[in-house]
C-alpha cells in the first residue's frame, strides 16, 4: 500500500507541471482539483477534507502492518551454503549439506535419470494434475522398493502409500495425521537428529521430546540410552528412527540391536516412524538398507515411513517422496490414505509429476531399474573409498595416538567428527571448511584429493581450539 501511494504521489507532482496553479492557500499548493498538503492520516491514506467547495486529497505512508515481524535467524545447515558462496578463500570447502558431489566436485545427475527423462519426452506424456495421493505407479512401486514385492503387507493391501514432498512434506503430512486422528501423542525424536525434525513437528503441534542416541565419549551409540529412554516414554509415543545412515551421525544401530529396539517399542505399545532418506545410497544395496523397516514390519507392527528420493536417484530438486503407514487390515488402510489425502488437500493440493515419473519409469524397467543399482553402488563406493582416505590422513598425521577408527564405522553421506562448536567454527574461520556447528561434515562433498587439507583442518581444530574432549559443547 505504502509503495503504492508513494507512486501515486510521484506521478502526481510529475503532473504538476502541466496543470495550472490557481491559489496557494496556507502554503499548500492546490494543483488542478486536487489539493496535495503535507498533512498525514495515519489511518486514511487519501483523507478527504472539503475546501472551498472542492474535494482535497492528503498522501500518507502508513507504517507496515509487518512492522512487529523480527528476522528469521539463517537455517543451520542452508545457511552453511550461503556462508561458503560468500567465502572467496579459494581453498574453501563446503561439507555442509547433504548432496553428492563426483570427484571433481560437481553435482552429478544420475545417467539412468537421464535415460528416464528421455522416455519421457519421446512418449510425449503430459503434465496435467496428479490425483492428490499422487502417480500410482510411483506409489506402488515406492512401496515394493520399500517392503519387498512379496511382503505380506504389500499383497495384503495393508499399507497406505500417498506421494509427498521428499521427505520433509512426507513428514509433515504425517505430522498432520498424528495431530488431528491421535491428540496428546507425543513423538521422540533422537538426539541428535536431523535439524528439520523438530521445525515440521513444531509447526505441526506436535509434541515432542528426545532419546539418547549418541555417545559423545565414544563417539558412537548410546544403546543402553536409547533403550531406556524409549522404555521411558508413556505408552502409545511415536518413535522417529532414521532407517539407515542416521543423520547427523552416521551410527546405525547392528541388527542385534534393531531386535531389541524392536522388543521394547512392542512391550510399550508404540508406533514406529521411521525417516527412510537414504534407501540404497547407505551401503549400495535396496534390500539392506531397508531391513530395519522390514524387521518392524515383519513383527507385525503398525508404523509409519516417510521416503525421499533426493539421494538415492539425485532428484534433489524434483521434491519426490512418499508417506506410507502400515495398517493392521486393508480396509484401515484404505480410511487412512482417504484421511491422508484430505490433509494433503488444503495444503499443497497435489503432489508435482516429473520426479514421480522418473522413479516409476526406472523401477518399472528392469534394464533401467539394475542400471540405477549399479550407480547407486558406484556412489556408495565412492563415499566409502573417501571415508577411508580421510581415516588413512588422519591416522598418519596425528601423533597424538587418537583412535579415529569411528569414521570408518559411520555409514552414508555424513561423518560426525565430535568437534565442539567452538572447534567446527575454526574449521570455517581458519581453514575455509564449512560444516554445521555440531561438527558434522557431509563425506558425500568430499573428495580424495582434499582429504589430507581437510584432516589437516580437523586436527589443528580438535587439538589446538577450546577443550579437546570430544563432544564438548
Amino acid at each position: 500500500m505504502a509503495s503504492a501511494m508513494l507512486s501515486f504521489a510521484s506521478a502526481a507532482a510529475s503532473a504538476s507541471a502541466s496543470l495550472p496553479v490557481h491559489e496557494n492557500l496556507k502554503g499548500k499548493t492546490k494543483i488542478g482539483s486536487v489539493n496535495f498538503g503535507s498533512s498525514v492520516q495515519e489511518r486514511n491514506p487519501f483523507g478527504k477534507t472539503k475546501h472551498f467547495g472542492r474535494v482535497s486529497m492528503t498522501v500518507a505512508v502508513n507504517v507496515s502492518r509487518f512492522e512487529g515481524i523480527t528476522m528469521a535467524p539463517p537455517d543451520p545447515i542452508l545457511g552453511v551454503s550461503e556462508a561458503f558462496k560468500a567465502d572467496t578463500d579459494e581453498k574453501k570447502l563446503n561439507l555442509g549439506v547433504g548432496a553428492y558431489r563426483t570427484e571433481e566436485l560437481q553435482p552429478y545427475v544420475l545417467k539412468v535419470v537421464k535415460k528416464a527423462e528421455n522416455l519421457m519426452l519421446e512418449r510425449g506424456e503430459n503434465k496435467e494434475y496428479l490425483p492428490i495421493e499422487g502417480l500410482a505407479a510411483f506409489n506402488k512401486a515406492t512401496a515394493e522398493l520399500l517392503f519387498g514385492a512379496e511382503n505380506p503387507v504389500i499383497k495384503q493391501q495393508r499399507v497406505a502409500t500417498v506421494q509427498g514432498l521428499s521427505g520433509t512434506g512426507s513428514l509433515r503430512l504425517a505430522a498432520a495425521l498424528i495431530e488431528r486422528y491421535f491428540p496428546g501423542a507425543k513423538v521422540l525424536i533422537s538426539s541428535p537428529t536431523w535439524g528439520n525434525h523438530k521445525n515440521i513437528f513444531n509447526d505441526a503441534r506436535v509434541q515432542w521430546s528426545e532419546y539418547r542416541y549418541y555417545d559423545p565419549k565414544t563417539v558412537g551409540l548410546d544403546f543402553d540410552g536409547m533403550i531406556a529412554d524409549i522404555k521411558a516414554a508413556p505408552e502409545g509415543s511415536f518413535i522417529l528412527l532414521h532407517g539407515c545412515a542416521h543423520n547427523p551421525t552416521g551410527i546405525d544401530p547392528t541388527p542385534e540391536q534393531w531386535e531389541k529396539i524392536a522388543d521394547v517399542i512392542q512391550e510399550k505399545n508404540h508406533i514406529p516412524f521411521f525417516d527412510v532418506a537414504y534407501q540404497g545410497f547407505a551401503s549400495g544395496s535396496l534390500d539392506a538398507d531397508a531391513a530395519s523397516v522390514r524387521l518392524l514390519s515383519a513383527r507385525g507392527m503398525e508404523l509409519l515411513v516417510a521416503q525421499s528420493y533426493s539421494k538415492n536417484l539425485g532428484l534433489y530438486a524434483e521434491r519426490i517422496g512418499a508417506i506410507n503407514v502400515v495398517c493392521s487390515s486393508a480396509d484401515a488402510a484404505t480410511r487412512v490414505k482417504s484421511q491422508l489425502k484430505r490433509l494433503a488437500r488444503p495444503m499443497y493440493s497435489n503432489p508435482p509429476v516429473h520426479g514421480a515419473k522418473i522413479v516409476a519409469n526406472i523401477v518399472g524397467d528392469p534394464a533401467l531399474f539394475n542400471e540405477w543399482k549399479a550407480e547407486m553402488e558406484m556412489m556408495a563406493g565412492r563415499i566409502k573409498n573417501v571415508r577411508q582416505k580421510l581415516y588413512d590422513s588422519l591416522s598418519a598425521k596425528d601423533k597424538s595416538g587418537k583412535d579415529w577408527s569411528f569414521i570408518l564405522k559411520q555409514i552414508g553421506m555424513f561423518s560426525f567428527t565430535g568437534l565442539s562448536k567452538t572447534q567446527s567454527e575454526n574449521m570455517t574461520k581458519k581453514w575455509h571448511v564449512h560444516i554445521t556447528k555440531d561438527g558434522r561434515i557431509s563425506v558425500a562433498r568430499l573428495s580424495s584429493a582434499k582429504c589430507e587439507y581437510l584432516a589437516d583442518a580437523i586436527l589443528d581444530s580438535y587439538h589446538n581450539v577450546g577443550l579437546p574432549e570430544i563432544g564438548q559443547q
